[in-house]
């Protein structure tokens, strides 16, 4: 043998050597073929249980036996990938109608794997032989099997849709399929329309075939996606599970799920749920039991009491496979090569191939019939001249020379002749005689109804219809799968995904922000928060974990931070900045803090500046869906900076005073609602080199403490304030001096229950009761607390 070396390029060879074996596994291995609906393997295994006798009306036979008998002469691949196949031909929550009939473990909609194939025994099932029928008719063309010891078929008969009624999935090079599974009736009804008119519309054979049927039934949403892919092969559904509601004796509800998606796991679907109860991402749900058994499929979701058992559901479908998007992807071999195809395509593929078959199967049956009538008309002849025969057989030297003098003498044709010699004596009675009339006269009657049927091709349909009407009566079932028009939006609940808990939240002046539980907060005390140096609290608010914080900063933005997403840091501990969580400028920090429950638009935010504006928005405005950064809350100009944040639910009074001692009080009523992005309207008419330092909401029983840059601290009465209109200079609070007057630089309004103050410096504070600081009139300047050569400047005030 020389041996031959080829010079090529490895791109070449690649590019060739993977071509073919793309194309083998196209036609020859992922995809069905659109007449049958079968892959090669599927065709493979039915073929040879039905040759070997393994059919529905015999007794079971190993599984072995078959893989053997398929490997052996037909599939040349592994015996697990034969008997996998075949095991999924099998089961009755992957294929509508089963083809094979298995007795022992097949696996289980948990993915269990199968028995062994030692183990289990199978037979064709009784649909599957209308897939096979008339098979030995020469109805469909046959090739050599791989190793050219026998023939098998290139595709089955099928005398219904398998395609559509069992579905198919595979995926192949640069080729992918997923036909869902339909209901029997519905097909072969849509089948039979098309017959009648073959211009039948989409639509107008969706009032047929309803949309697809799993065998695990559930939900179809979406009718416009079945449409869509009835009419391009390719579209999208959701799936969702069938779940009830039950009460039991306890008083509490659980989920009950009777029908799942099609081709999810069960086991895996079970414990994800139990997952997310475990890790507390669900909150409602006790428990969650698989109850399935022989009588069907049950899952129990118990529910806390008092839980919307809704919203579970909902967070369920949203996050577990309680319900799936399927995406038709409807691609079969047709012609030999991959097609995408819609309903109709498919319809029309298959019926040009029963038109084929039929019309090859009728030929079969007329070509027999006419060769029986052949014989018949020479056994009649025959009888007819009896004696002359039976003397012409005797006078011969043996069969081969009775033959010829038989074709000589009486002009038989070698058939004839051949069936006349073969003839045993018994048949020469009278009765037989008048049965070969009556066979002739049969024979008769079927040839023409067969040339009929060749030569007219509305019978050749009649016979189709005819055949498909029979096997609806017979395999037809009820629809397990409900449809419904529109795909339901799923809300979820933010109640079923936070565990309700009382926390507090709190604020300080630096920016640092932390949940606690009331247990380390109740443990510690106010006064023993965490905090870093030079820092300290400046809010700390009792609230929910289903509530949202609204934490506001001095450029007129604000924070939206769910209060579950906040770390739970003990009261102790420092908590993490509110940069960490929404970015900030480098000069934004955060001036206060609110927290929201339902954003119901009763009550409303009053924020006002340092340059004298100021404005109301509704709190529904608040609300928002996206938070991963500042939003506005009020339109601020470059040298000014919001520096009060009020929440009011009914009408209140509000106080203004600036630097310079002047006061202005005015309702609320004042200010219309505007919108977040609103740069608000003039709250005080301010003089020259002014700037408002307090803007609050004031009440008759209410004081108001300020100090002054020179040290002194003043209170007043509510009776000082005067109340006017907005945006008017207002009274003068301070007495003028002409050397150094008193400026306020802090001021706090004082609750009835506030009894201390506390004053701060850069780099001290200072404390003291609010009894001891006398209310004076209006043109007082107050009383000095501090030295501020020595206590330093000072920068804020707070009261408690």
């Amino acid at each position: 043998m020389s041996e031959v070396i080829q010079d090529l390029s490895l791109e070449d060879v690649i590019g060739d050597r993977f071509g073919r074996y793309s194309k083998y596994i196209i036609q020859e291995r992922a995809l069905p073929d659109v007449r049958d609906g079968l892959k090669p393997v599927q065709r493979r295994i039915l073929y040879a249980m039905y040759d070997s006798g393994n059919t529905y009306d015999k007794n079971f036979r190993k599984s072995a036996k078959t893989v053997g008998d398929v490997i052996g002469q037909y599939h040349p691949h592994g015996d697990t990938s034969v008997y996998d196949a075949m095991v999924r031909l099998s089961q009755d929550w992957k294929l509508r109608h089963v083809l094979i009939e298995m007795h022992g473990n097949n696996g289980s909609i948990d993915n269990d794997p199968a028995a062994a194939m030692r183990y289990t025994e199978a037979k064709l099932s009784q649909i599957s032989e209308e897939l096979v029928r008339d098979i030995n008719k020469d109805t469909v063309p046959f090739m050599p099997n791989y190793d050219d010891t026998t023939k098998e078929p290139m595709v089955l008969p099928a005398r219904l849709p398998n395609l559509l009624i069992n579905g198919s999935t595979g995926i192949s090079a640069g080729y992918a399929t997923d036909i869902p599974p339909h209901n029997l009736a519905e097909v072969i009804q849509a089948t039979l329309k098309y017959i009648d008119n073959p211009d039948i519309t989409v639509s107008q054979l969706m009032r047929y075939v309803k949309g697809p049927d799993f065998p695990t039934g559930a939900i179809i949403q979406g009718v416009d996606g079945i449409k869509k892919a009835y009419e391009t092969g390719k579209g999208k559904i959701v799936v969702r599970s069938t779940v009830d509601v039950e009460t039991l004796r306890n008083g509490r509800k659980e989920l009950v799920v009777t029908e799942i998606p099609y081709e999810v796991n069960k086991s895996s679907l079970v414990k994800k749920i139990d997952e997310l109860r475990a890790d507390k991402k669900v909150d409602g749900i006790l428990e969650v039991r698989d109850e399935t058994d022989r009588t069907g499929l049950r899952i129990a979701i118990e529910l806390k009491k008092d839980v919307n058992h809704e919203a579970v559901a909902n967070y369920l479908y949203k996050n577990t496979d309680l319900q799936v998007s399927y995406s038709f992807n409807m691609v079969a071999i047709s012609d030999g090569r991959p097609k995408l195809m819609g309903i109709r395509e498919i319809i029309d593929s298959y019926l040009n191939h029963q038109v084929d078959v039929v019309t090859k199967r009728t030929q079969y049956d007329l070509n027999q019939a006419e060769s029986r009538m052949h014989i018949v008309e020479g056994l009649m002849k025959a009888l007819s001249i009896l004696d002359e025969v039976i003397q012409l057989i005797r006078n011969s030297k043996n069969k081969k020379d009775a033959k010829e003098n038989l074709i000589e003498k009486y002009e038989f044709t070698e058939a004839q002749a051949e069936a006349i010699v073969m003839l045993q004596l018994y048949r020469l009675t009278n009765t037989d005689i008048v049965q070969l009339q009556n066979e002739h006269d049969e024979l008769k009657a079927i040839i023409d109804k067969l040339r009929h049927i060749l030569d007219n091709h509305d019978a050749l349909l009649a016979v189709i219809k005819e055949e498909l009407t029979e096997i609806r009566k017979k395999f037809k079932t009820e629809r397990r799968s409900v449809i419904e028009a529109e795909i339901s939006e799923i809300k979820i609940d933010k109640e079923v995904m936070v565990p309700s808990e009382n926390v507090i939240l709190s604020v300080t002046r630096h920016g640092y922000i932390k949940r606690t539980s009331l247990r380390s907060f109740n443990a510690s005390g106010v006064e023993e928060i965490g905090v870093k140096d030079g820092d300290s609290l400046l809010k700390y608010i009792d609230t929910n974990t289903l509530d949202t914080a609204l934490v506001f900063t001095n450029k007129g933005r604000y924070l939206f931070i769910p209060v579950h997403k906040l770390a739970d840091i003990k009261w102790k501990d420092l908590g993490q900045h509110v940069s960490q969580i929404v970015p900030l400028e480098d000069d934004e920090f955060v001036i206060d803090a609110y927290c929201e429950n339902d954003f119901k638009p009763d009550a409303y935010y009053i924020i006002a500046t340092r340059n004298g504006m100021i404005k109301k928005s509704n709190v529904s405005m608040f609300k928002t869906t996206r938070y991963n950064k500042p939003l506005v809350a009020m339109k601020v100009k470059e040298n000014d900076a919001v520096i009060d944040i009020m929440r009011i639910s009914d009408e209140q009074t509000l106080t203004v005073l600036t630097h310079k001692g002047m006061s202005l009080t005015y309702p609320s009523e004042e200010l219309s609602d505007t919108g977040l992005r609103a740069a608000g309207v003039k709250s005080i008419n301010l003089k020259a080199e002014d700037y408002v330092v307090l803007t609050q909401i004031v009440a008759p029983e209410n004081t108001i403490l300020m100090a002054t840059h020179r040290g002194a601290l003043k209170r007043i009465d509510y009776r000082v304030l005067q109340l006017a209109k907005r945006a008017q200079r207002g009274i003068t609070l301070l007495k003028e001096l002409k050397g150094n007057p008193h400026r306020i630089v802090a001021a706090c309004v004082i609750q009835p229950d506030d009894t201390s103050y506390t004053i701060f410096s850069t780099n001290q504070q200072e404390s003291g009761l609010i009894k001891d600081i006398h209310l004076t009139e209006q043109y007082t300047n107050g009383s000095f607390v501090v030295d501020v050569d020595e206590f330093g400047e000072i920068n804020n005030l707070v009261v408690e």
